[in-house]
Parts: C-alpha cells; sequence; structure tokens
C-alpha cells in the first residue's frame, strides 16, 4: 500500500495564515495605478481581488442618466464594499453619489428623475435612502428592525413599496428564553411581506399578511395595486410553490392571478395595466433542467398565454415598455438582450455585436434607451448606455482601465465531440506569450450549476481559482460547459439527467484528449478544480478517472448523492436530475456518486469547504476526505469558518486561491509551498 506524504486538515477561523503570507499594505486600494511588477509580471493574487468591478446599472425615466454600482475590497474590515455611481449619457462623465460606511446597493431613480432610491447598511441593517441628484445629502426613509430585502418607487413619486422579513413571533421569543438556540426544521418559519412606505407622513403600511413568502413584485401603471409572486417558505426546496397575486394598495386585498404547478415568477405589467407578464414552468415538473417560458396572464382570467415557446433557452423577464416585453437569455457562451411582441411573438435580438456578454439591463419606460454591463473575449466589463433599436454603446465607466498594462492572455471558445457524439463547446484561455508548436500544462475549471455558463472574459472574477496566475505560469486553462448548461437549448441540459458525473466526464476528459491530440496539451500535466457541481465533476474526476490527472481541486463538491440528498436544502433538484430519491433507486444515486469509486482513486485532492454550507453539505467533503485518506492518497481538507456554500470576504478568496495556486505549482510544476507569488 502507497505511504501518503500529505494528509492534513487545515481549519480557518481567521485565515491568519494565508493572510500572512500575502499581506497587502495597510489600506491595499482597488485604483488603477500598477506597480513596476505588475506591468513587468503580471498581477498577483491580491490584485485581482482589488479589482474594481461595476453592476447594477439603472438607467432614469428620460434616458439621460445611469446609475450604477463600484464594488472594492477593504481588507482592513475584509469586506467587499458597493458604492454608486451615477454618469451622465451625453458626456459620458460620471461621478459618486454614496459613500458610506458599508455598502449601498439596488439604485434606482424616481419617476420624476429627481431623486435615487437606493438600499444601505451604513447604519447596521439594511434600511432604505433616497438622495436628491440635484445635491445633498441621503435621507435616511426607514428604520425597522430587521431591515428591508427589496425596493420599488410607485408611479406617482409619492410611495415606495418595499419587502421586509416579519419579526420573531412571542412563541419564537419565549422557546429561546426557555430553552436556548433550538431550530424545529421545516417549522420555525419567518415570512416576507409587502408592506407600502408614505413619504409625505414617514408611515408604514403592511399590505400582505399570512404564511407565504413575498418575491419579486410590480407597480400598476396607475398605482392602484401590486402584482407580486409568493411561495410557501424561503426555503429552496419550496421555489415550485411560488404562484402570482395582485394586492389592492387602499384596501390590503388580495387576490389570486396565477396558481399552478412549478415555480410562476417576476410579474411585470403591461403599459396599459391590463396583463401581466412573468416566467413560468407551465406546471413543467422537471423545471430544474426544462426551459422556462415567458408568459402573459389578465388579471380575472384563468387563461395563461406562454409566448416564447419556440426559444430554445430559459428567459430572464427584464421589463415590458411600450417597445414590446424584454427579457435577457445566454446563446452559446453569450448573452443578449431580446424584445418580445406579446402579440406576433417575434423575438428580436438587440446586441453590440455576435460576441458579446451583455448583464444587468435596465430599460426607460418607453422602450427606447437601455442600459447595461458588457465584456467580451478581450473587453473587461464595464457599463454602457445605448437606443435600443442600434445598440451604438457609449461606455460609461472605465473599469477596464485597470487591467490596461496587465498581459492580455488570449481566450477563444473551443468545439470537441463527447464520448456519445455530443457536441461541447468550451472557453480555452492562452497564455500571452502562447507558442505554437509547443505542448503546454493544462489545467481545467469547471463551473457550477450545472446550469453555469462558462464566458470568454478577461481576468473574471472568480473566488478560489486565480486563472489567470496560471496563465503567468505557462499553462493552457480550458473552462468547459458541459451538458447541463445553460445557453445550448433544453435538450442539452437534459443530457446530464440521470447521467451526473459519468456523462459530465465524458465532456471534460473529450475535451482533454482534444487539446492533446492538437498538440497543444502535456498528457502528463493535467489538472481538475471547480466549485459546487464543478467540485462534484471533480471529485467524481479524482476517483473515476484518477489515472489522467496529476492532481485536482473540489470545492464545495458533492461526494455521495445519498449524503447530499439528506443534507442539502435543495431535495427536489436531486429527484428531479436522477429522477428518484435513494429509497427508491439507490442504484442510480451510487453509479454517479464518486464515492462509489474511492478504492480506485489515486490522484492528490484539495478539498475546500465552508462548514455553514446549506447547499452542499460539509458531511461531503469529510466523506470524500476520510475515503481517500483510507487509499492513502495525498489529501488536503481545508474548511473555511463561518462560510456557506460560496466564499464572500476578500481574506477567504485570497487562501482559497494560494492554496489552489501552490497545489497545483507543486504537482504539476514541482514547486515547493511559498514560493508563488
Amino acid at each position: 500500500m502507497r505511504r501518503s506524504h500529505s494528509r492534513s486538515v487545515t481549519m480557518f477561523a481567521i485565515l491568519g495564515l494565508i493572510v500572512a503570507m500575502e499581506s497587502p499594505s495597510a489600506n491595499a486600494s482597488a485604483g488603477l495605478a500598477l506597480s513596476e511588477r505588475q506591468r513587468v509580471e503580471g498581477p498577483s493574487i491580491d490584485d485581482l481581488i482589488n479589482l474594481k468591478r461595476v453592476g447594477s446599472p439603472a438607467i432614469s425615466p428620460n434616458g439621460q442618466q445611469v446609475a450604477y454600482t463600484i464594488r472594492e475590497t477593504n481588507w482592513d474590515d475584509n469586506a467587499y464594499e458597493t458604492e454608486i455611481w451615477i454618469a451622465d449619457v451625453a458626456t459620458g462623465q460620471s461621478r459618486q453619489i454614496t459613500n458610506g460606511r458599508t455598502s449601498s446597493t439596488q439604485p434606482a431613480f424616481s419617476p420624476d428623475g429627481a431623486w435615487l432610491g437606493f438600499i444601505s447598511d451604513r447604519d447596521g441593517k439594511r434600511q432604505l435612502y433616497r438622495i436628491a441628484l440635484r445635491g445633498g445629502e441621503a435621507e435616511r426613509l426607514t428604520s425597522v428592525d430587521d431591515g428591508v430585502n427589496s425596493f420599488a418607487w410607485a408611479p406617482s413619486g409619492a410611495e415606495i413599496a418595499l419587502t421586509m422579513i416579519d419579526p420573531q413571533t412571542a412563541a419564537m421569543k419565549e422557546r429561546e428564553q426557555r430553552w436556548g438556540d433550538v431550530k424545529i426544521e421545516d417549522e420555525d418559519q419567518r415570512y416576507t411581506h409587502l408592506h407600502v412606505f408614505d413619504i409625505a407622513s414617514r408611515s408604514t403600511k403592511r399590505l400582505t399578511s399570512g404564511n407565504f413568502v413575498v418575491g419579486s413584485f410590480d407597480w400598476s401603471p396607475d398605482g392602484t395595486q401590486l402584482a407580486y409572486d409568493h411561495r410557501a417558505t424561503s426555503d429552496p426546496a419550496d421555489s415550485h410553490t411560488a404562484d402570482i397575486s395582485l394586492v389592492a394598495k387602499d384596501s390590503g386585498q388580495s387576490t389570486i392571478v396565477v396558481k399552478q404547478d412549478g415555480p410562476d415568477t417576476g410579474p411585470r405589467w403591461s403599459p396599459d395595466g391590463k396583463q401581466i407578464a412573468f416566467v413560468t414552468a407551465m406546471a413543467k415538473p422537471s423545471f430544474f433542467y426544462l426551459n422556462s417560458v415567458i408568459a402573459t396572464v389578465t388579471p380575472g382570467s384563468p387563461a395563461i398565454a406562454s409566448l416564447t415557446d419556440g426559444f430554445d433557452e430559459d428567459p430572464n423577464l427584464v421589463a415590458w415598455t411600450q417597445a414590446g416585453i424584454q427579457f435577457a437569455a445566454s446563446q452559446r457562451t453569450w448573452s443578449y438582450l431580446f424584445t418580445l411582441n406579446p402579440q406576433t411573438k417575434q423575438v428580436t435580438r438587440h446586441a453590440v455585436r455576435d460576441n458579446w456578454i451583455g448583464s444587468g439591463f435596465s430599460l426607460t419606460p418607453d422602450g427606447t434607451q437601455v442600459a447595461f454591463t458588457a465584456s467580451g473575449p478581450a473587453e473587461f466589463p464595464d457599463v454602457y448606455a445605448a437606443p435600443l433599436q442600434t445598440m451604438t454603446a457609449r461606455k460609461l465607466s472605465d473599469a477596464g482601465a485597470q487591467i490596461a498594462s496587465w498581459p492580455k492572455h488570449a481566450r477563444e471558445v473551443i468545439r470537441w465531440t463527447s464520448r456519445d457524439g455530443a457536441e461541447i463547446e468550451g472557453v480555452l484561455h492562452k497564455p500571452a506569450d502562447f507558442q505554437q508548436g509547443r505542448r503546454y500544462p493544462l489545467l481545467v475549471i469547471i463551473h457550477g450549476g450545472p446550469t453555469g455558463v462558462s464566458r470568454p472574459s478577461p481576468y473574471g472574477s472568480s473566488t478560489a481559482y486565480p486563472l489567470d496566475l496560471f496563465l503567468s505560469k505557462g499553462a493552457l486553462i480550458l473552462e468547459p460547459n458541459y451538458r447541463g448548461s445553460a445557453g445550448y437549448g433544453e435538450k442539452f441540459r437534459s443530457l446530464n439527467v440521470r447521467n451526473l458525473g459519468i456523462g459530465d466526464a465524458w465532456d471534460v476528459l473529450s475535451g482533454i484528449d482534444a487539446l492533446v491530440q492538437q498538440g497543444l496539451v502535456d498528457r502528463d500535466r493535467v489538472g481538475s478544480m471547480g466549485w459546487s457541481q464543478g467540485g462534484y465533476i471533480s471529485a467524481f474526476l479524482t476517483t473515476r478517472h484518477s489515472d489522467r490527472f496529476k492532481a485536482i481541486s473540489v470545492g464545495a463538491g458533492i461526494s455521495d448523492w445519498m449524503t447530499y440528498y439528506v443534507n442539502t436544502d435543495i431535495h427536489p433538484f436531486t429527484r428531479q436530475y436522477l429522477k428518484a430519491n435513494p429509497w427508491d433507486d439507490s442504484k442510480i444515486y451510487a453509479d454517479t456518486s464518486p464515492m462509489t469509486y474511492i478504492k480506485q482513486a489515486k490522484t492528490p485532492t484539495l478539498i475546500q469547504h465552508g462548514d455553514l454550507d446549506a447547499r452542499v453539505p460539509i458531511p461531503n467533503a469529510f466523506q470524500l476526505y476520510q475515503g481517500l485518506r483510507d487509499q492513502n492518497v495525498p489529501v488536503q481538507l481545508s474548511i473555511f469558518k463561518g462560510f456557506g456554500h460560496g466564499l464572500n470576504k476578500p481574506k477567504a478568496n485570497r487562501a482559497a486561491m494560494t492554496q489552489n495556486l501552490e497545489w497545483f505549482s507543486r504537482h504539476l510544476w514541482n514547486e515547493t509551498a511559498g514560493t508563488q507569488r
């Protein structure tokens, strides 16, 4: 039996060990100034984490201004902080308008364009604020105990609808006082409801009540009622219970508009106030991988009209303007805005160009102007505005300036054929000094989901994998959009049903083989990594296909579907993809579980997991770790204390990236720990 030379558990309570290895200056900045080292060698892990990132564009009603957010890194408080900027579309000039102690998010213009509302936790709780665009300080509007979730201006501008979680019940408080912190599973529910805040009187009126959770909502054009979606609880396992109702603003009387099996969400009123558009599974039982559609309903009528049956992808409803119904959707590795004509069902694509990644679309009420974030194979994400019909875009932010002098690694979309004949696509990243005819080490980075998608964009926002540092070390990077990925249609998303892990591995391995056959990759220097579903596929590769890899990293990955099923917060996912629960078909749960093949494992494996992960609970990590130890496979388990399914603090991101850099540098480049930047 082989002797293991690396078997350890690393507990990161405050991540002090890794922090010491990569400590920044006391006030590390995400500014645009570049050191000489960056210009010559490229960025470090901290440089990647320090990148400012734009988001949440909101266009003013007249289309003349766009508000957006910029996220920065605060190392002192170990937090990402977001502030709001506003740009003049005509001149392209931007200015910062919030500067709170923590973050300000969700910018939204008042109907007259004079005010900007936003949510901020600068006073400890998420409260609603507004600021006058003519100048002045931000004004706090709410002071609620548990904070505000989301909000929307009334058409008159005199009121604001908002959602808040209900306070603890008297019974909950009494039990906590007697018993301490004890949770009764599936019984301790707190619900979220709609309220209306009157600006003049500073008073709040509750609109909905009952045992349900309000999600998204929309004012009717005349301001007399709101459409809202609601579901049984906030648990992800109850997403299928979402339906749509109306509530009258004055009386608070609610009526059901859409009630059917499967999720019905995201209501948007037509401009004439006669219909409501929404996204629905149309009672399909397997809504996790089958297409959803945009449908419309007339309040008072039970008839539902499905409008996008001919569009083979999931639509993300954005708005219903005078120009039609706007939605966003992926198309292979790209993403675009579309307009749906509700009468003819014709769909029109709006794009700056074909190879374009657009998101965060915000439209004027007349549908003539749109703001968005966009990137491409050579462009860092920035905020833009454009006329909808021409999409002649004006750039309003300049986040791309941060990477102007960094290495210009190349990225391209490639295709190959998997074992069963399925066409698979992926993003291939090449070092800036790539040389044709040379064989490179290959690192495979696998996205989550499985309905995620990898896109070709420079210096991405990975929280665990320093992709660009691997490129600077002289590796190729492959990000496969394996079966089940978004952007490729319903049939493709269905290919891993009762084939999880197995078919996914075919797609990854065939992609590696294609690159080897093209003379690009050194067959003996290949590694794989991924988070969530990507972590599961990596775990599958480390047990069932262990002879193919020099090293693997499993981030928040599933190791055993039975373990996952009984611990996760989203049980329907497994039942839909495996078409059974483990009591009815234990074989499919075993066939698709990495632990079934643990005795074949040989590959050195790094495991990273948050100890509070509810989506893929940590027993999955311990199970894989112990199984690999028992096989004397080199393994390290790093537990990120206080984190759930994702790592959302800069020092944790630094730790995860540093560990992965060192793990693969050791096993693919034979470097010792501490020698990497």
